[in-house]
């Protein structure tokens, strides 16, 4: 057990999903896992474990942001024996040229984070993907006709702005393709173990032409995000 994971040693596989959301996380094992059981509930961050084709793998809540993010990767890392984690969710389009249900395979993540900062400083730390997964999702993105971009994204601390809209126009003319909150901590942590890590995430909302999912569309992209992120670890 750790402060915020009740699971015991072994309730996790090596391999594990990593939404934001509880309910996405139940929606995960219910509809893609067999023999599913939940080896967490501490502060409703529900955790499970199931088998897809026969593999073990785990599904973990984070919540939102780098610090809830944070301590969750430390201690599944630290204490679980995770190897390999794929962050699924969604993001705000950056430009224009790629569309709501696009899949983002987020090969850097910038951030504004003084999580980062404050550890790394001097230095401004590359938060990158592991390779091997970036480029076997990337393959069976292409396979399957999916429309993906792989590209850097940046993980913003803030959700609402009180000065009117983030700063995202340096980021847009240096070729940021979307926004969300959680990455850049997934990356940074996942090499601090030696771990291998990857987000995939849905473009939900277009920050540039406003375009946003029906609640419809949203989770029939969702599943082709998370059955993605399956067969990579399948793969």
């Amino acid at each position: 057990m750790t402060p915020h994971i009740e699971a015991a040693a072994g309730d996790y596989a090596e391999d594990i999903l990593l939404p934001g959301d509880p309910s996405r996380a139940e929606w995960i094992a219910e509809t893609f896992l067999s023999d599913v059981r939940v080896v967490n509930r501490v502060r409703g961050a529900i955790g499970l474990t199931g088998t897809f084709q026969g593999r073990p793998v785990s599904v973990q809540a984070t919540g939102m942001g780098m610090p809830s993010a944070a301590i969750y990767l430390n201690e599944l890392l630290m204490e679980y024996g995770v190897k390999r984690m794929i962050r699924v969710g969604t993001c705000g389009g950056l430009n224009a040229d790629y569309r709501v249900r696009d899949i983002v395979l987020a090969q850097a993540a910038s951030t504004n984070s003084n999580q980062n900062g404050s550890l790394f400083a001097p230095y401004q730390y590359a938060s990158i993907a592991d390779f091997g997964l970036l480029s076997t999702a990337a393959g069976l993105a292409e396979k399957a006709g999916l429309r993906t971009v792989v590209g850097g994204i940046v993980t913003d601390d803030n959700f609402y702005d009180p000065m009117g809209g983030a700063p995202y126009e340096v980021l847009k003319q240096h070729g940021t393709v979307a926004v969300e909150m959680e990455t850049a901590a997934v990356y940074t942590i996942a090499a601090r173990y030696g771990a291998k890590a990857l987000t995939i995430a849905t473009i939900s909302d277009c920050l540039i032409t406003h375009e946003q999912l029906s609640p419809e569309a949203r989770q029939e992209s969702l599943f082709e995000m998370v059955q993605l992120a399956l067969d990579t670890f399948a793969a």
